[in-house]
This record gives C-alpha cells, structure tokens and sequence, in this order.
C-alpha cells in the first residue's frame, strides 16, 4: 500500500514545480507589498475556479491513457490548430520569463557575472543537459525535495515575519480600479496559480509516468497527487503575499523591474526575518524553485508542440520533442538578448496573456471531461460541474472587464 501511495505522486509535484515560480516569487509578494493583505479575496478565487479545470488533465489522463491533445482532436481539429497557434504564441514569453528570474537570482547567488543574457543561457543549456540525461523520471523524483526545501525555508521566514511586525493587520480588502491596478490585478490572477494551459502539461506527464511504471495509475491517486500539488501552490501563494505585506508594505520601497535588483530585493525579504545568516540557504531555495521552474517549462512546451505536431499532421516526428527544445531555446534566447530591460514588462506581458486565453482552456477542458469522450464513471459530479460553470463565468468575466477598462 505503502508503495502504491509513493507511486501515485509525481505529476501532481511537477505541477507545481512549474506553478511556484513568477507567480508566487514575483506576483504574490509585489502584490502583499502593494496591496497589503487587500488581494487575498483574489488569490483565494483563483485557485477554487481554475481547480477544475487544472484536475481535468489528470482525471482524463487517468480515465483514457491519453492526453488532453488527444481529447481536443476529439473535439476538431481546429481545435487542436487554434491551440497550436496560441501555444506558439506564448511559450517564448513564458520561458523568457520565468529565466530571467532565475538569472537574477543567480547572479545574486553566485555573483561572478551580472549578465543575465549570459547567466539565462548558461540555466537553458543546463537545463538541456538536465532533460537529456534524466528525462521525466529525474524530474519527477527531484521535484520533491525542490518542493519541501521551499516551503520550509518560506514557513519559516513567515511565522519569524508575523511575530516580529509590531503593526496591527488591516485586513480589509481591495477591489483594484485603474488601468494600472486592475492591469496588475489581471497580471497577478493570470499565473495563479499557474496558467491554465499547465493543465495540458500535466496530462503529459501523467501519461509519461504511466510509461515509466508498471501499474497504470487510479483515477483516485491521480486526482488526490493533483490535490497534493495543488494545496501546495495555495498555501505557498498566499505565504508570499504575507511576505510582501509584512516586510515591505507602505514601508516606502518598491520592487524594481530589473531581474538582478528584484531577485536581491527579494532575498532580502528573507534576510530581514532570519538574519543575515541565513541568506545562503535562502537564496539556494529561491534559486532551486526558480530553476525547477525553467526546467519544467523548457520540457513541457516542447512535449506539447511535439505532441500537437504529430495529432496534426499522423505522423512522428523522431527527434520533435528535441527539435521543439532547441526551437525554444533559440527563440528565448532572442527576447532576452534584444527584450531584456524591463523584467516586469515582460512577466506583465505572458502573466495577463494566459489570463486572456484562460476561458479557452476552461472551455475545452469542460467541454471534454464531461463529454462522450470520457467514460462515465470518470466524469465530475454535480457539484464539481457547478463550479466549473460558475469558474468560466468569472474567467470571461474578468477578461471582458479588463479589457473594457483599458
């Protein structure tokens, strides 16, 4: 029993490997510096709206051996197409993004260059190096002490913060209005806790897994390593905003949209709690989680492509899955060589885009799980199709009000 328990997790970890990264190093603590506690309403609907559509990858994973690609083939292919085109559109932003944090904490952490062109190509081809060697089962088993390590070291430097303050919490909240505040807010909620798209990658990797062992997994194990994961990325989201709150709200500072000045700014947020002996450790946690984070991405992206690629055109491609690594590589490299000013623009720009196109996966997703294309003992239940319904809503909803504001 023992054994099956430890088996059944891993994609659940890898999601949030690739969830607790710009959200919550970047996001969740601007928005406790700028908001206070005032975004917490935010956070907290967030994940109870996009968890249905996140636990429909592993549920349709668990319940048909396949792919959510291979359900929205199901559904038309110009379904599978129109997810080609928004996947190629964004991918490049999203793992320029998630580098350049992880090349600003480098620089802080290992410090004998600050260029983070150089420091972003040298975490890439590492990276690389990581996935040809170890493939999915080396992601898989070090994801878990990546995930511990961080929300020790982020438990800790909270409860030292929260008894340390002297101030009293105002925990009103705020409903942001302003096209700079609702920009944010929309920024903030697009990667919380992760983009919807993850939920694809993750029916990736449950499939991946299942290869990898000898029994196919439970619908029942797949969903509650999922839960694992999931509760995972809340709790760790909303112990950053009460980092950005309790060190650096109305305190007068404000993050800096260059990777090197924020990735100090943020280490300090740490420091300040634990005392300076503590930076190593710290820094190594924030680093570990940010570059867990640019390995994940750099492989799901290209396992996706590869996948919608072959469904498109019947036919496998041998070395796809290398050729779309490569591909994006490249790609990344030339917005961080020519578009690397402004590190915040840049997060704005992929956090509000997947926020955007959001409703599109939640549609999909739903659309799939509760169709002729899942058997029906695996299909959500009421109560769980009711959410689903009400999260579409408040995801259009959102966007439609966002963009009207602008």
């Amino acid at each position: 029993m023992k054994k099956s328990f430890l088996q059944s997790l891993g994609p659940g970890l890898l999601f949030a490997g690739a969830a607790i990264g710009v959200s919550h190093l970047v996001q969740s603590t601007r928005a406790g510096a700028e908001f206070g506690f005032g975004l917490i309403w935010a956070l907290l609907l967030v994940h109870l709206f996009k968890y249905p559509f996140f636990q429909y990858g592993p549920r349709y994973a668990a319940a048909t051996g396949e792919t959510l690609l291979d359900g929205y083939k199901k559904l038309g292919k110009g379904v599978l197409i129109a997810y080609y085109i928004l996947n190629f559109a964004t991918m490049f932003t999203i793992q320029a993004a998630v580098t350049i944090v992880t090349a600003g904490l480098a620089s802080q952490l290992f410090g004998f260059t600050n260029d983070l062109v150089l420091w972003s190509t040298l975490i890439m081809f590492i990276s690389f190096i990581f996935l040809v060697l170890g493939k999915y089962k080396l992601l898989d088993n070090v994801m878990k002490y990546i995930i511990v390590i961080l929300a020790i070291s982020t438990l800790i430097a909270v409860n030292v913060a929260l008894f340390k303050t002297k101030d009293t919490f105002d925990v009103t909240q705020i409903i942001p209005f302003g096209t700079v505040e609702l920009t944010f807010l929309i920024a903030f909620l697009g990667w919380l806790p992760a983009p919807l798209d993850v939920s694809i990658w993750h029916s990736i990797w449950s499939v991946e897994k299942d290869k990898t062992n000898i029994v196919k997994t439970k619908r029942k194990d797949a969903i509650f390593d999922f839960n694992v994961g999931y509760i995972g990325t809340l709790f760790l989201g909303i112990c950053f905003v009460l980092l950005g709150a309790l060190v650096m709200y109305k305190s007068g500072e404000t993050f800096s949209n260059k990777a090197g000045i924020f990735a100090s700014q943020l280490l300090d947020l740490y420091t300040k709690n634990l005392g300076d002996f503590s930076y190593i450790f710290i820094a190594v946690a924030a680093f570990t989680t940010m570059f867990s984070t640019t390995i994940t991405t750099l492989d799901a992206s290209p396992r996706a492509m590869n996948r919608t690629t072959k469904l498109l055109l019947n036919k496998e491609l041998k070395y796809g899955y290398w050729f779309w690594i490569l591909f994006l590589f490249a790609g990344t490299f030339l917005i961080l060589k020519f578009y690397m000013d402004n590190m915040g623009l840049l997060v704005k720009i992929a956090t509000i885009l997947s926020f955007l196109t959001a409703p599109f996966y939640a549609i999909l997703n739903y659309k799939l799980i509760t169709g002729k294309h899942t058997p029906k003992e695996h299909q959500p239940g009421i109560y769980l199709r009711i959410l689903s319904i009400v999260g579409i809503v408040f995801l259009i909803g959102f966007s439609v009000w966002f963009l009207m504001s602008l």
